[in-house]
């Protein structure tokens, strides 16, 4: 088992990561009923404008995008990277560059995944705090792909002074998932994933489509079941400054939303 000094630090994360399980367990039930799934304006909206002028500020540049899987989130982190500039920044990649460059997190990681056991939210908000601290985030912004996914995490990642400046929601209902995620199909040879209905590949790729196993409406269910159980909360963590986006449309109207929130031009998505 990994040992480490219980510094200041870690004390203070681990008083924060049991106060805001106990502040958001309430968010976690009132959220998730209170969340439809296809709201038109949410009410973050009318406290952001009120706030704000009707406008985020033009230095947004600490954003957090959220979502479902299959909501379009991988799609638009590379658009925002490619034409707004800010680090695309997903746990998984973190976990692996720290893992191969072997820093002190790092090396606390392996032994976990080594040992087949999830890394544990304090090595991950270490990790997460360790990367946007690099110059390239201290100067070009960053996008967390999709953390925090918990309470828990969130707490977490307000004790380490980690606060974004917005909360991006993509909202596609759950019907519109579930027909994404069964219609995908992977070209192994390129790595590009197509999709049968939405984004069909040429006839001569074809042949060498593979569908992931877990590319099934059950478990595309059982997957969402769990984003539903934490959405409440993280809503409500960042309630202030979440913006919810209407995802069901084609990427570039999508993108087009998120461009106009985070360069200041509208709030309203």
């Amino acid at each position: 088992m990994l040992m480490t000094t219980c510094t200041p630090f870690r004390s203070t994360l681990l008083l924060a990561l049991a106060v805001g399980c106990a502040a958001t367990i309430g968010a976690v039930q009132q959220g998730h009923a209170a969340h439809t799934r296809t709201p038109a304006r949410s009410s973050a909206f009318a406290r952001m404008e009120a706030s704000r002028g009707g406008a985020m500020p033009r230095a947004a540049r600490k954003v957090i995008i959220a979502g479902a899987p299959a909501s379009g989130k991988g799609t638009q982190c590379e658009l925002i990277k490619s034409q707004l500039g800010l680090v695309h920044l997903s746990t998984g990649d973190m976990l692996r560059a720290a893992v191969q460059a072997g820093t002190k997190v790092g090396l606390a990681a392996k032994e976990y995944m080594d040992g087949g056991k999830l890394v544990p939210d304090e090595v991950i908000i270490d990790l997460v705090r360790e990367r946007l601290a690099q110059p390239d985030c201290e100067a070009n912004g960053w996008l967390l792909d999709g953390f925090p996914r918990t309470a828990v995490q969130a707490a977490a990642l307000r004790a380490a002074q980690i606060e974004p400046d917005l909360v991006l929601y993509l909202n596609v209902p759950d019907s519109m998932l579930i027909e994404r995620v069964v219609g995908r199909r992977l070209d192994p040879e390129t790595g590009r994933i197509y999709h049968l209905t939405f984004d069909p590949p040429p006839s001569d790729v074809v042949p060498r489509m593979t569908h992931r196993s877990d590319d099934t409406a059950e478990k595309a269910q059982v997957r969402l079941s769990q984003f539903h159980e934490h959405l409440g909360a993280i809503l409500a963590a960042y309630q202030s400054v979440t913006v919810e986006i209407d995802g069901t449309r084609g990427k570039q109207d999508v993108f087009a939303s998120i461009s106009r929130v985070l360069e200041g031009s509208a709030i309203a998505a």
